[in-house]
């Protein structure tokens, strides 16, 4: 289990109602596929090995003795897997009978998790049958061995400690009071459940919410396994509908009505680390409710089959990412319009530069304004040609500005740069930093003058990318008095320009929005080349797809930079070479630690999504944080290694 990935899976068999030897194989036999998967938990549906639906016959001594033999099969067979096995089963104690599923490892049965929430309503009439399982679990003679019988029973990994995992049975999710939250609230990390939910209209849209909800609310993984075809259907029809979710996010789910085995990776170190971010998620020692059971599941490589998204920031579904898009609008243009009704001004003062940044935060001043019912024309766009403003720029600049009906002013600051190198007696040949920086600390001085002159609010406009770079001049276009797109990253700077001109009902304005759009991300500082742009920033600092990646599992996450090199080269195989990969990832590192004094005193700004880099907010970091260690792991690294 390398970075804390294991692989787990939900398996629907195909049975016959009250054959367990048939059913007994049928369950062999995807027990060794998911060996040879490399399975290490692997979950069957509710009363797989007698079927759900066997009614009355759940009261005959045959099927239970039946059903008791093919477990003891499954023990045996079990030898020397790696695997953790749940199997539903009705089970005998004291006289009454109750809805088990077995835990099965490595030959030998190590507890009987039994249904609390017994259902007697509407198709279900499981009272005529079973009994709830004890509140404090009890034991059971199994063989010659006292096996713990109960639902609190927490089934623990020595060798992976972020491993625990404990059960529940089907109707035990659907009730108000899930034992899994005592479960999670008692450390497990790892749920399953034994289900047989069956199949009415619209029913697998609740139970996908359910199952999703349920693993974002304890921040765990839950694996659900339902029973399928062949059960009975003669009142009810099964789906098979088996998910594995982690944490909100649905990892696998089987297309319903065909008997499957999903597989899903899940992430135990994100879960450790979201539990250990959030202070509102308590754990409680489990004292004497619980009893811990010990398992042995052994640390191995796996070769992941889990799917890494490339751009996390962005919803891959184009109706979804469309929503993200217009709420994100919106929560940016709130948090300017309420800032401008605090201060009472009726002005604001934008810096246009026809680049992607600029435009965003000309696109939601105005929207800012339509809120506030403050006239367009009260928005000062500023374009400041220099050196390296090319037309193509500078006419989108104008374009985009009147077709916004907001006032434009052009302010060529070449004079007053070309005066200050003179005061400090640098020469206008050497391109270096001072040569850049100086043209970033007059714009700013030019846009905070016209705030102070028209009494308005100087609106930022860089990214939350640029930040995490620290690719920003200190006290240039670092500096504003509110900036609308601090929390968003550059990747989605893209989607929402793009979102508002694929929306929009103007012609001139969607085609300027679009070109913009086709327009290399650019400081424009440098001279340009025969007109065209020559100072392109992602051939600088690297592509910003990239360091999104990068910035979105370093701070949502903490992971560590191996882990992160190892999903990155997963998420964008055939896009980036390894070495490409590696050579922008120490970059990240490098500029992350050694910028922060930036992002320690940036000014106000909206939070939009689960990462930012506010001083006042999400990442409280000390300006003089060493980064040695993560550069040594880094340096570790075999950039030409295999994706494992």
């Amino acid at each position: 289990m390398k970075d804390g990935f294991l692989r787990v899976a939900a398996a629907t068999p195909e049975i016959k109602v009250a054959d367990p030897v048939y059913n007994g194989n049928e369950i062999l036999k995807l027990m060794e596929e998911g060996k040879k998967k490399g399975a290490k938990i692997m979950v069957f549906p509710e009363l797989c090995l007698t079927g759900y639906t066997c009614g009355d016959l759940f009261l005959q001594d045959t099927l239970l003795e039946n059903a008791r033999n093919e477990l003891r099969r499954l023990e045996e067979v079990s030898k020397g897997m790696d695997m953790l096995v749940f199997v539903g089963l009705p089970f005998e104690k004291g006289g009454k009978l109750y809805n088990t599923a077995a835990a099965i490892q490595n030959g030998q049965v190590l507890a009987f998790i039994t249904k609390m929430n017994i259902p007697n309503y509407a198709e279900f009439y499981e009272l005529r049958h079973f009994n709830p399982g004890p509140a404090v679990p009890e034991t059971v003679l199994w063989g010659n061995r006292e096996v713990p019988f109960g639902s609190n029973i927490l089934l623990e990994c020595g060798e992976i400690p972020e491993l625990i995992v404990a059960g529940e049975i089907c109707e035990d999710v659907w009730v108000m009071d899930p034992p899994s939250i005592s479960h999670a609230k008692a450390g497990a990390t790892v749920i399953i459940n034994c289900s047989a939910s069956d199949e009415t209209t619209g029913k697998h849209l609740y139970r996908n919410s359910l199952i999703s909800g349920q693993s974002a609310r304890l921040v765990c993984g839950y694996v659900y396994a339902n029973a399928g075809e062949g059960e009975s259907t003669q009142d009810l029809v099964f789906g098979g509908h088996n998910m594995i979710a982690e944490n909100g996010t649905v990892l696998a789910s089987s297309r319903r009505f065909e008997n499957s085995v999903i597989y899903g990776d899940l992430d135990l170190q994100r879960i450790r680390n979201e539990r250990r971010k959030m202070n509102t998620f308590r754990t409680e020692a489990p004292g004497s409710r619980y009893v811990r059971v010990p398992i042995h599941i052994r640390r191995e490589a796996l070769k992941l089959e889990r799917y890494i998204d490339p751009a996390p920031f962005v919803p891959s579904d184009g109706k979804a990412r469309d929503a993200r898009c217009e709420e994100i609008l919106t929560i940016q243009a709130m948090g300017l319009k309420k800032r401008l009704a605090h201060t009472g001004c009726t002005h604001a003062v934008v810096g246009i530069s026809g680049g992607l940044d600029s435009t965003l935060a000309l696109l939601v001043t105005a929207r800012a304004f339509d809120m506030e019912k403050i006239p367009r024309e009260n928005i000062l766009s500023v374009t400041m040609p220099c050196f390296g403003t090319t037309d193509r720029t500078y006419n989108n600049a104008c374009t985009l500005t009147r077709r916004l009906g907001a006032e434009l002013k052009e302010v060529n600051i070449k004079e007053a740069v070309a005066v200050h190198f003179r005061d400090l007696g640098h020469s206008m040949e050497v391109h270096d930093v001072t040569y850049e920086n100086s043209q970033a600390r007059e714009r700013t001085q030019v846009l905070m003058d016209l705030a102070n002159q028209n009494g308005g609010l100087v609106i930022g406009t860089g990214d939350m990318s640029e930040l995490a770079l620290g690719w920003a001049t200190y006290n240039g276009d670092h500096m504003s008095m509110y900036g609308v797109n601090a929390s968003v990253p550059k990747t989605l700077v893209r989607h929402l320009v793009r979102y508002y001109a694929d929306t929009c009902q103007d012609e001139e304005l969607k085609k300027v929005l679009y070109d913009i759009l086709d327009t290399p991300v650019s400081p424009e500082l440098l001279p340009p080349a025969d007109g065209m742009i020559s100072q392109k920033t992602e051939d600088l600092v690297g592509p910003y797809e990239l360091h999104d990646f990068f910035m979105y599992y370093i701070l949502r996450f903490g992971y560590g930079p191996a882990k992160i090199y190892r999903l990155a080269k997963i998420a964008f195989s055939g896009v980036y070479e390894d070495r490409v990969i590696y050579k922008w990832l120490n970059t990240f590192y490098r500029r992350f630690f050694s910028q922060q004094f930036k992002r320690s005193c940036l000014p106000d700004g909206p939070k939009v999504g689960s990462v930012a880099v506010s001083p006042r907010g999400d990442l409280r970091m000390p300006s003089d944080a060493a980064g040695r260690i993560w550069m040594e792991e880094l340096k570790a690294l075999n950039p030409e290694g295999p994706d494992d």
